[in-house]
């Protein structure tokens, strides 16, 4: 898996690629831990919080295997952790993102873009 992952991360849509699953992973075991938490009750609350945990456990083994270098990968994974996040919260719990969330969401992906894309 470890070698799959450094493969992966070494052209930039495998990198993109292995960003997007990582955001993913993250954002939707935090919304189970959510669901556990404020949506649900007796033992589903439970299971939901465990599927939560197990899917962010996933989530940091996934996103540390492969070698690359943490902080220009921060500014990338930042801005597709927003997107995806903004994504999952209109999906799964009908909320939608209001102006100063749609605003600020524009400021992190524009800072994404630049350390990702800026040469020099």
């Amino acid at each position: 898996m470890k070698g799959l992952l450094n493969q992966l991360t070494a052209s930039p849509i495998g990198a993109a690629l292995v960003l997007v699953i990582a955001a993913s992973l993250e954002v939707f075991g935090d919304s189970f831990i959510q669901s556990g938490m404020y949506r649900s009750s007796g033992s589903a609350r439970g299971l939901w919080v465990l599927l939560g945990v197990g899917v962010l456990a996933v989530y940091g083994l996934f996103v540390n295997l492969p070698r690359w270098e943490f902080g220009r990968l921060l500014g990338a994974y930042v801005a597709l952790f927003f997107v995806v996040a903004q994504v999952v919260a209109r999906v799964r719990f009908d909320q939608k993102p209001t102006p100063a969330v749609l605003l600020g969401g524009t400021l992190i992906v524009a800072g994404g873009l630049v350390i990702t894309f800026w040469k020099g």
